[in-house]
């Protein structure tokens, strides 16, 4: 009886050496594989392109002046009608004009111990929306005619010309793309100087695209701009 008592106390003492064993060889393996798990390189890859607008908007602002409100309306749509006629000789004929209700001071209220030459003046402000961006610069460059067909023109910093790149969702898959192979160029020389070879991507982080002018003196040609960060595997 004791025989046998102590022959399957040595038989559970062996099953449980045995599960002992194999329990450290997964363990061992699972560190490996954590190891190797840990073992990755994060770089950045950046694409870059120039492109051209492709939608422009241009306020043109002027002045007009009179004694009595009528007659203050009836020059702002004269000056209207000059700004219209000069947009259609420039081709602009068909572009989308937008008008604005005027800013109107009364300079008698400003100056009452004093008389000026006209009681009202008014700035207003039409603005020419057009995709062909070659025409607007054209017009643009000839816009002191208007002064000769008695539009008052007027500089104003608050309205500036803009330039617009409106097909941005367009380029982004190709530009993407690109951003991704300039990564992986990265790893692939991080990996080759560490004595590595790149594995399968871990993470990757798209960025953000960017999109401002080439320059300030030519608003009408965009540089667009991402950088994607991925983190690559090394193998060995």
């Amino acid at each position: 009886m004791e025989r046998k008592y102590s022959f399957h106390i040595t038989l559970a003492g062996l099953f449980l050496a045995a599960g002992m064993v194999a329990g450290c060889l997964v363990l061992g393996n699972a560190l490996v594989d954590f190891k190797a798990q840990d073992r990755y390189v994060t770089v950045k890859g950046l694409a870059e392109r120039e492109v051209p607008a492709d939608l422009a908007m241009w306020p043109i602002s002027f002045s007009a002046g009179a004694n009595t409100l009528p007659e203050l309306d009836q020059r702002i749509k004269e000056s209207q009608k000059a700004v219209i006629a000069f947009l259609g000789q420039q081709g602009l004929g068909d572009a989308e004009i937008l008008t604005s209700a005027p800013r109107i001071t009364d300079n008698q209220a400003n100056m009452p111990n004093q008389r000026p030459p006209q009681r009202y003046t008014a700035q207003a402000l039409l603005t020419v929306r057009s995709g062909d961006i070659a025409k607007i610069k054209k017009a643009m460059s000839v816009a002191g005619d208007l002064v000769s067909r008695g539009v008052m023109l007027v500089q104003n910093w608050e309205y500036r010309p803009t330039f617009a790149f409106t097909k941005l969702n367009d380029i982004k898959p190709d530009m993407i793309a690109e951003a991704t192979r300039n990564a992986r160029q990265a790893a692939k020389q991080f990996a080759q100087d560490s004595g590595s070879s790149v594995g399968s991507i871990r993470r990757a982080s798209q960025g953000y695209f960017s999109l401002q002018d080439r320059d300030q003196f030519t608003p009408e040609v965009k540089k667009v701009r991402v950088v994607t960060t991925i983190d690559y595997f090394l193998e060995d």
